[in-house]
This record gives C-alpha cells, sequence and structure tokens, in this order.
C-alpha cells in the first residue's frame, strides 16, 4: 500500500510546482495589466488630435497590478536564490523578460 505523504514525494516536485503557480498567476497578470493599459491606448485614426489620453486614470488602475506581481516575481527570486537552483532561474528570467515585452507593447501604444 502506498501512501502519497509529504515524506515519500520527491523533494523537487513542490517547488517545481511553485514555479508553474507564479509563472501561470504571473501570464493572468500580463493579460490584465495588458487589459487596463488599452484603455489609454490612442485610436490611430485620432492619431495627432486628441494631445491627451486618459493615462492618469489608466495607471491608477495598473500600477497596483504592477506592484503586486512585482513584489510577488521578488519573492519568487529569492525563494529561488535560497534554494540555489540555477535551472529554475530560467523560468523567473523569462517571465520577466515577457513583462518587459507587454510593457513595451503598452508603451508602443501612447
Amino acid at each position: 500500500m502506498s501512501s502519497t505523504t509529504r515524506l515519500d514525494r520527491p523533494a523537487g516536485s513542490s517547488a517545481k510546482l511553485l514555479d508553474i503557480t507564479f509563472m501561470a498567476a504571473n501570464l493572468v497578470g500580463i493579460v490584465l495589466y495588458l487589459v487596463l493599459a488599452s484603455r489609454g491606448w490612442r485610436i490611430p485614426q485620432e492619431h495627432g488630435m486628441v494631445p491627451v489620453t486618459g493615462e492618469p486614470f489608466v495607471w491608477a488602475l495598473v500600477l497596483p497590478v504592477l506592484g503586486v506581481f512585482l513584489l510577488a516575481d521578488i519573492v519568487w527570486g529569492g525563494l529561488l536564490l535560497r534554494d540555489r537552483v540555477s535551472k529554475r532561474g530560467l523560468w523567473w528570467l523569462v517571465t520577466a523578460a515577457v513583462w518587459l515585452l507587454a510593457i513595451g507593447i503598452d508603451f508602443s501604444r501612447h
């Protein structure tokens, strides 16, 4: 009879699950960021006609999302550094690169 207690599982299994959880949460955060930020994007037909978009209101919605995920990613990076697992750190770097891509897409639309 086999049991699935915490002692029977390999040590790395929970850490991999944690990485997948952080990556999935970041994916949701990136989509949420782009959806909220898109409210302030200029309409291409109005380029040059409207001098100011609704950016202050959009940033009031978007900054908390960025702050929460920045804090979560710092915690995730700290856990990776504490465990000294360099292979799993690549997923953290990929997640950071996707965030930078999303921010770049947002800034290109203003």
